[in-house]
């Protein structure tokens, strides 16, 4: 049995409306159906563009947004049925890193106040002096002096203040720490750091991770399976080193044709997914399949009615899509084929290329020992002319309605100065 288990994890927030008396006209579907597992010991990363519910989730294991429906399952408890109380135990053995550093520590307290809070609210350390050398511990093995206890949080950088964050998710010695973005807001040299630091910690102390994270190159290098989310539930999972060679789904496809390859030859040649249109809104999404309304492979007699459920095609891959087969054995046709280019050399061929009839793309080649022809003119040619020629007279328009507005304010300004000369009646 799996550390933590979420089976069909539900997470919709009301839509209130009315002056005196709120009543619901709607929901925004945030989480809307995912499962997962994580394995003692493993790294979970859970991946996916802004809006597609990983914060939600992540908050929503930890019961920091109410569960709508669903299961989350950890070492055997069933937590979304867990009075109050007995939620706030499990607590300690559940623990969060947040995105932003400094917003997540309180400007009011010194670090040794706001590292000892949590300890003394579930009863670690027989006395302040017992959890203080505890802290100084945790601290050295985040990589701070001990002199830190008594600063301040905006007396640290930016990768200092995370070091903070984790340093207090660790003085609780949760067996789960659920990572939200830890290093988007750091900068790159300092997000190696911190990754890093995380790693080490894993081997050493023995935790679990979920991480939750928008790059795709930090999710690969710290996760050993990835989840990839699409407006509220799972696309992919996969276990890492195989969603990044080989993705089976549109949307993961599309993801990492996005990621940049240290290899020019390969740059240029390598086809790129550009998805279409705005992500829907997840107060209204699609009927059946989340993302057919971007999907270059989208078959509307299925697509569109029919939400395909996450199903294992083969050593734990696991994918949501109608036609993962028909997509991967080349039996299924790019319908929206304005999201494809072919990067070829310095030029881009977009695959919207505008089709010209038969009539005018032919030309004809004349032989080697015929008399020189005329050349043919090419209608495109004269649209060409015609619509430069239109250009010009609309812009002889203008400047004629410029020269007569000009003329107008001058016959106004001359009327005006008149008026004020004359002596008044």
């Amino acid at each position: 049995m799996s550390l933590l288990e979420l089976d069909d994890v539900k997470v919709h927030f009301p839509v209130k409306k009315g002056l005196f008396f709120d009543r619901t006209v709607g929901h925004v579907y945030a989480v809307d159906g995912v499962s997962l597992s994580i394995e003692a010991g493993q790294t979970y990363g859970l991946v996916g563009e802004s809006g597609c519910g990983k914060t939600t989730l992540g908050r929503a294991v930890l019961r920091l947004n109410d569960i709508t429906d669903g299961g989350v399952v950890f070492d055997g408890t069933d937590l979304a049925k867990l009075p109050s109380e007995e939620m706030r135990a499990f607590r300690r053995r559940l623990q969060m890193v947040f995105q932003d550093p400094l917003g997540s520590l309180n400007p009011r307290q010194n670090i040794e106040s706001i590292l000892s809070e949590g300890m003394a609210a579930h009863g670690i350390g027989k006395d302040q002096t017992e959890r203080r050398e505890k802290i100084k511990d945790i601290l050295a093995k985040v990589g701070l002096p001990s002199n830190a206890l008594s600063r301040y949080p905006h007396e640290f950088s930016g990768g200092q203040r995370q070091r903070i964050g984790i340093a207090r998710a660790l003085v609780l010695e949760p067996d789960v720490i659920i990572c939200d973005e830890p290093v988007s807001a750091l900068d790159v040299s300092v997000q190696a750091q911190v990754i890093n630091l995380l790693e080490e910690l894993q081997e050493s102390l023995g935790l679990t991770y979920l991480v939750i994270a928008h790059d795709l190159a930090v999710v690969r290098h710290i996760s050993d399976v990835i989840g990839v989310m699409y407006l509220g539930g799972l696309v992919e999972e996969a276990p890492s080193d195989a969603l990044y060679a080989k993705p089976r789904h549109p949307y993961t496809k599309a993801l990492m044709s996005a990621v940049p390859v240290p290899d020019p030859e390969v740059e240029d040649r390598r086809e790129r997914i550009l998805l279409h249109g705005d992500l829907p809104s997840p107060a209204n999404p699609p009927a059946g399949c989340r993302f057919h309304t971007r999907c270059p492979w989208v078959q509307e007699t299925k697509c569109a009615t029919e939400r395909p459920p996450l199903l294992d095609t083969g050593d734990g891959h696991k994918v949501a899509c109608h036609f993962t087969a028909e997509i991967e054995a080349g039996t299924v046709k790019q319908t929206l084929a304005t999201g494809i280019e072919a990067v070829t050399g310095t030029e881009t061929v977009a695959a919207e290329a505008v089709e010209v009839s038969e009539g005018e793309t032919e030309t004809e080649v004349p032989a080697a020992d015929a008399p020189a022809k005329e050349p043919a003119t090419v209608p495109a040619q004269a649209d060409a002319d015609a619509d430069a020629k239109e250009t010009e007279a609309k812009a002889a328009d203008v400047k004629d309605a410029e020269k007569e507005a000009a003329d107008a304010t001058e016959e106004t300004a001359d009327a005006t100065e008149k008026a004020e000369g004359s002596p008044k009646a």
